[in-house]
């Protein structure tokens, strides 16, 4: 099953040619890459977040398989939704699912489920996937769309994905998609969003969830970056660091409601 892009052309451009001189103006220059274990992508449209996306990914070292891990902003579907099988088509090309794991992970209990449905409509991962195409030669995926809930649902959700990546060592790149602080002053929206990423580096699920609450802050996507968090914390990740952090007010020079985005490297 062939999926149909459905913010192209209104979060990123609908040629290749103009995504690629996109990335080029962002790309890190750096000759040595970063073996990653994991990544946190922003997925607004690109002329507010590109940027900060674009420097994270061309920094790391390009990987076989990827998971990515987005908020489920519809609605739709079960808790934790897989898109099993097919390829998602972008600009770049076509994106091929990796069938194997993706059926381990949705095998390896009831939490995590198949569904088309809760990725038809939905834009978290696929506004990521031009940029990792780019740079990943011939990557295969797992697209995961996570719906809120409590915390021993988003460890459990890690457990198993874990359990069914680590027999692949090192050819694993995990990707958590969320934009942090929505509509809010720049000011306000970057000492929120502060909170929100010392808990991310510490990798501190509990305290992530308990900031975003405790300062009601407007991250979209608490559930994919908790089971970041915990597999990061299985992974053995010895550092986690910011790339680069950036508000939609950097873009726009608009300072009065902006959206913040960060780009976070597990290692």
């Amino acid at each position: 099953m062939i999926r149909e892009p459905v913010v192209c052309g209104q979060f990123y451009p609908k040629q290749k040619e103009q995504i690629a001189e996109f990335i080029l103006k962002f790309s890190s220059e750096k000759s040595t890459k970063v073996d990653a274990k994991g990544i946190i992508l922003p997925h607004a449209g690109y002329m507010y977040s590109g940027e900060v996306a674009v420097k994270t990914v061309s920094c790391i070292a390009s990987k076989k398989r990827v998971i990515i891990l987005g908020p489920n902003h519809t609605g739709i579907g079960p808790d934790f939704a897989v898109w099993p099988k097919g390829k998602w088509k972008t600009p770049m090309g076509l994106a091929e699912i990796d069938e194997e794991l993706a059926m381990d992970i949705i095998s390896a209990g009831s939490l995590i489920k198949e569904s088309y449905e809760s990725h038809l409509e939905e834009h978290s991962i696929e506004v990521e996937l031009p940029i990792l195409q780019y740079f990943f030669s011939g990557f295969r995926f797992v697209p995961i769309a996570c719906k809120q809930a409590d915390i021993q649902y988003y460890r459990e959700a890690a457990r198993i994905i874990f359990e069914k990546i680590k027999k692949y060592k090192n050819e694993v790149l995990v990707v958590a998609s969320t934009d942090l602080t929505h509509y809010e002053p720049d000011s306000s929206a970057r000492k929120k969003d502060s909170y929100a990423i010392e808990a991310i580096i510490n990798l501190d699920d509990d305290a992530l969830l308990k900031t975003v609450k405790k300062y009601n802050i407007s991250m979209c996507g608490t559930a994919p970056v908790s089971v970041f968090i915990s597999c990061m914390k299985m992974y053995k990740a010895s550092k986690v660091e910011v790339c680069l952090y950036k508000t939609s007010g950097d873009a726009s020079h608009d300072f009065t409601s902006v959206v913040g985005y960060a780009g976070i490297l597990a290692k």
